[in-house]
């Protein structure tokens, strides 16, 4: 009897946003069925895949650093190892990283993903074609089956990719391409299997996810994709991210107040406080229409917690207008928020705009501003002791006999909970919080 073959090892590091973990997820499928199976230790790995971000100059460099000791352990494997680079680095950068780091042996753009199988085989075979950069986002989704391996209860599932808008710090329309939406049919189809396989959450994933169908016309819109996913038997949350505030529409409020499977968080990005910030970011909507447009969501869902994007320290910016954005955020009162100083990224219009700021300055501005935020958080976490809130568990925790799950409002929640709780929705009474999470006991103990 021959033995079996040992399975290939496959390594994936995921940089930046949630679409990116969706991307890493579907790569690993992709490469299952050729035997490759998953490993935490890049050293065992027979094949590595960094899947970048090319947001902020910061990530950029870390992936040039973390391709200089891949190099190193791929000269210690006799057996040999295949470095690839995917995401939106490789999308912008695919010839400098060849040219920067000979050890890569191919290069895979975010619309790309789907061949990695044939690129890897033309990679084995004299290097072949070490680049595949192009935009096709229906070729990638089409050659994707809805054969998915959830690792839990909750998943993310992309639904719309790039973006139109042009903010002038940003680069995704350069690596994701303009706004493409999948077919609802195919969306709902991959939810169902989800579904069926114990997903009992699904994150709505686009760069500008709100925009959904609005390519096509605009007919029914992300609303309408909610309302239909949230009649799926068994998937009882749906969560989006991440959206803009001009396609923040009247259905899409209107479904936050009546579709009880959309949970009560929003993610919404502002980016500043002041409308000459704003005008200089391309974000087409001034600091008073974005706070009246959060008056509205909250009228139609008043437990409803937001979450924003702030950067600080962009071109131009002075102490008045960063004065501006905190008044905004001392307005709006935010449950979580993400705040970074601006970074410089080529090839984008603020990259060439007059009156940089200072590292000093920005940092000094990043410091307050997190504070403001971190303080607005520990009250929101604060406010939910003495509720009960329904917890989606999805993992054991640190301690013996611990769950963690996730509240509506994406706080994790310790408790103490059998495991047969796992992928239950359970009513928890929170007795504390803490800066990132929170703790409670069952409301009603298990039967």
């Amino acid at each position: 009897m021959s033995e079996t073959a040992p399975a290939k090892r496959l390594y994936i590091k995921t940089y930046g946003c949630q679409m990116n973990v969706y991307d890493s997820e579907r790569m690993a499928d992709v490469l299952a069925p050729l035997g490759y199976g998953v490993t935490d230790d890049p050293a065992d790995a027979d094949l590595v895949v960094l899947n970048t971000c090319h947001i902020r100059e910061k990530a950029t460099e870390k992936v040039y650093s973390e391709l200089g000791q891949l190099k190193r352990l791929k000269q210690a494997r006799p057996d040999g190892m295949t470095i690839a680079v995917a995401g939106c680095v490789a999308q912008a950068e695919g010839e400098e990283i060849m040219r920067r780091q000979p050890a890569v042996d191919l290069v895979v753009g975010p619309q790309a993903y789907h061949q990695l199988p044939e690129l890897i085989a033309r990679a084995h075979r004299a290097r072949g074609e070490r680049l595949a950069a192009d935009f096709a986002p229906d070729e990638k989704f089409d050659a994707l089956t809805a054969e998915r391996r959830p690792s839990g209860v909750s998943a993310f599932l992309t639904v719309q990719e790039g973006c139109d808008k042009f903010c002038t710090f940003c680069v995704v329309p350069y690596t994701r391409g303009g706004e493409w939406s999948r077919p609802a049919d195919a969306i709902e189809a991959e939810a169902r299997a989800l579904a069926e396989k114990g997903v009992r959450e699904i994150t709505l994933l686009g760069q500008n996810v709100n925009a959904y169908a609005k390519d096509q016309g605009g007919e029914g819109g992300l609303a309408a994709l909610i309302r239909r996913l949230a009649k799926i038997d068994g998937l009882d949350r749906i969560r989006y991210t991440t959206s803009h505030p001009r396609d923040m529409d009247d259905a899409l409020i209107a479904a936050h107040a009546e579709v009880p499977e959309l949970m009560p968080y929003l993610h919404l990005p502002v980016q500043a406080g002041s409308d000459k910030v704003l005008k200089a970011m391309n974000r087409a909507h001034t600091a008073e229409s974005y706070v009246r447009l959060i008056e509205r969501i909250r009228a139609a869902r008043p437990d409803i917690a937001i979450s924003g994007d702030f950067i600080v320290g962009f071109p131009g910016e002075r102490d008045a207008d960063f004065e501006a954005t905190l008044q905004l955020v001392r307005e709006v009162r935010y449950a979580s928020a993400f705040s970074f100083k601006y970074s410089r990224r080529p090839g984008t219009p603020a990259a060439a705009m007059m009156g940089q700021v200072k590292p000093e300055a920005a940092d000094e501005r990043l410091q307050r501003l997190q504070a403001l935020l971190d303080e607005q958080q520990q009250a929101f976490n604060a406010a939910q002791a003495g509720r009960t809130l329904p917890v989606l568990f999805e993992k054991a925790g640190r301690h013996p006999g611990q769950l963690v799950g996730k509240s509506p409002y994406l706080q994790a929640v310790h408790v103490t909970a059998p495991d047969r709780m796992l992928g239950r929705i359970v009513p928890v009474r929170i007795e504390s919080a803490a800066r990132n999470s929170l703790a409670g006991v069952l409301e009603l103990e298990p039967a």
